[in-house]
């Protein structure tokens, strides 16, 4: 496999691809989140994490989705990143959020050693759990648990119940399926007992300038989401869906 951090095509940088994506890191926070993929990329090569293997991948698809989470999260919270698998969105939230305490849960015993050692290489404080979430929810509790494309909504909504009592709420990272899964969960009827809200909604693929404008002006959605709710405005986004207990956040 070709190392993208050899090409010094224009068109083919980190920092290019940031340009792209409308994307301004102060170097502090580059520098890591640069050093994240390179070292992803090496292990890459030897186990599979991730197929996100160039600079736009990685910028247009884990760090769009990181940078929106980073804005949801509250200093001092303790968050866990259910099934991690390649460290997105939990290693670049801890690069993003120092002031937040991260950890890491990923069942897969070799992928957890390589979080393990890529978290050791980064210098970050964030701890590696072997293990399944519903397994370090009998001995932890944490703020906010985050996941993004391990499960369904529904899938979600089941897992949760025995576990509330472990931490408060739920944030899933969804690209636009996200609209047929909340129709496959309230079909089922497994929502009735939760609050569900779009705390972020984005564009996906390179922003045009009406996006941007849009984002300037801090669009976001934060309200409950109904069984009645036209969501069709947020077909082909990308969101970041808040599950709680009905009632918690109200």
């Amino acid at each position: 496999m070709t190392d993208p951090t050899e090409n010094n095509d224009l068109e083919d940088t980190f920092e290019s691809a940031l340009l792209r994506y409308g994307m301004q890191l102060d170097e502090p926070l580059a520098e890591p989140l640069r050093r994240y993929a390179e070292l992803m990329w090496k292990f890459n090569e030897q186990l599979n994490l991730t197929r996100h293997t160039t600079w736009d991948l990685y910028v247009g698809r884990d760090l769009r989705d990181c940078l929106q989470l980073a804005h949801l999260i509250q200093p001092d919270e303790a968050v866990l990143d259910l099934g991690s698998g390649n460290g997105v969105p939990g290693i670049p939230l801890a690069i993003l959020r120092p002031d937040v305490d991260v950890s890491l849960a990923e069942s897969v015993g070799k992928r957890a050693k390589v979080l393990d050692e890529l978290v050791t290489e980064l210098n970050l404080s964030v701890p590696v759990y072997a293990s399944r979430g519903e397994h370090l929810l009998e001995d932890f509790r944490f703020t906010t648990i985050v996941s993004r494309a391990v499960g369904s909504l529904m899938k979600f909504c089941k897992w949760v119940e025995p576990h509330w009592s472990s931490f408060d709420r739920l944030l899933l990272v969804k690209g636009p399926r996200w609209v047929e899964e909340r129709a496959e969960a309230r079909h089922y009827g497994v929502l009735k007992e939760f609050d569900l809200r779009v705390l972020a909604s984005y564009p996906l693929g390179i922003p045009t300038a009406e996006d941007e404008e849009s984002d300037a002006a801090g669009e976001r959605g934060d309200a409950v989401l109904g069984d009645d709710d036209d969501v069709s405005d947020l077909e082909g986004q990308g969101v970041i869906l808040q599950l709680s207990r009905k009632g918690r956040f109200a």
